[in-house]
């Protein structure tokens, strides 16, 4: 029986981590309304939630600034303005993307700046500069974990070897991503199986990155906590890139820890979530996003179908099997 299964109890080592702001970030640009990131940051506050990913940690000279809300960038200045001292137990994490980051310039000693948690994003071909990205972050003083993106579509025995050189790594924590929304909760227990050898080999924590393309993100983290997984990512109402991920009111609503208050979340989604959804603000589940899903592909055509508004899922079936 898996750990939590009783639903009795609590694991004291599980840790909730808010990605609102980052991957709902990328379904409006990172525009998000007035005063959003102030009240999700006293959201998190009152619900007992561990850490609050404030966005991405973008290279200004890759990104035009001026095409994208402060998430994107999320300077230490955007961030002190929204939390100022931070004179809480919420710790707060900004990703730095491979490729996408001036690390070296934009992230500064632990000392001078209000983030606790650097996540580093990598794709198994990157695997160079992302340990290069944890190096510069741990000398830094930042606690570090490492998101091996869309693993459905890696070999084992590249991932082993990827895990094993983060294992070597001075990263904190390692996460299983399902980039593509592609998995089912018994691979996830079988992958949560592989990380974890390398987890007790080299005494690191596990995380979970979960989507929600076949309504599975909820299933997937809360199996992964069941096999030992401690970090486990949420937004609100499921707010993420294409059908989004882990509902933190379904998170927060299971797991038993009395530290976790659930009445914040929904006050939150009732008064910020749900508005800018009537307003017309587009994430969550869908056919279109079941098709890539199960197809295990990117889910960028489903996001183009999306934002053209179609509504020909059978021609869109027929598109997206014809690339197999």
């Amino acid at each position: 029986m898996k750990e939590l299964s009783k639903l009795m109890d609590f694991r004291p080592s599980i840790k909730v981590v808010d990605a609102t702001l980052r991957d709902g970030g990328l379904v409006n640009d990172f525009y998000f309304p007035e005063g959003f990131e102030k009240a999700l940051y006293e959201a998190n506050v009152k619900a007992g939630v561990d850490y609050m990913e404030f966005g991405y940690r973008a290279d200004k000279e890759m990104f035009d600034e001026s095409k994208f809300g402060p998430c994107k960038f999320s300077s230490d200045d955007f961030i002190r303005s929204v939390v100022g001292d931070n004179n809480t137990d919420l710790k707060l994490a900004i990703m730095a993307d491979v490729g996408r980051c001036n690390y070296k310039a934009d992230i500064q000693e632990k000392s001078n700046s209000p983030v606790d948690l650097i996540r580093v994003a990598t794709y198994l071909h990157q695997m160079p500069g992302a340990i290069d990205m944890i190096e510069d972050a741990k000398k830094k003083g930042y606690e570090v974990s490492c998101n091996i993106m869309a693993i459905s579509n890696s070999q084992e025995s590249d991932l082993k070897v990827a895990l094993d050189l983060i294992g070597k790594s001075p990263a904190d924590v390692i996460y299983i991503v399902d980039s593509y929304g592609a998995l089912y909760p018994e691979q996830i227990a079988r992958i949560a199986d592989i990380y974890g050898e390398f987890a007790a080999k080299y005494n690191k924590k596990l995380g979970i990155h979960a989507h929600d393309n076949q309504k599975l993100a909820f299933a997937n983290t809360i199996e992964s906590a069941g096999d030992g997984v401690d970090f486990l990512d949420a937004t609100y109402s499921a707010m993420g890139r294409g059908a989004g991920n882990c509902a933190m009111e379904l998170l927060l609503g299971f797991l038993r820890n009395p530290k976790y208050k659930l009445f914040p979340v929904l006050k939150f989604i009732e008064d910020y979530m749900n508005p800018m959804k009537a307003n017309g603000v587009v994430w969550g589940y869908d056919l279109q996003y079941l098709m890539t899903g199960v197809l295990n592909q990117h889910p960028r055509t489903a996001i183009q179908f999306t934002k053209e508004k179609r509504s020909d899922f059978c021609e869109f079936y027929k598109e997206v099997t014809s690339q197999e």
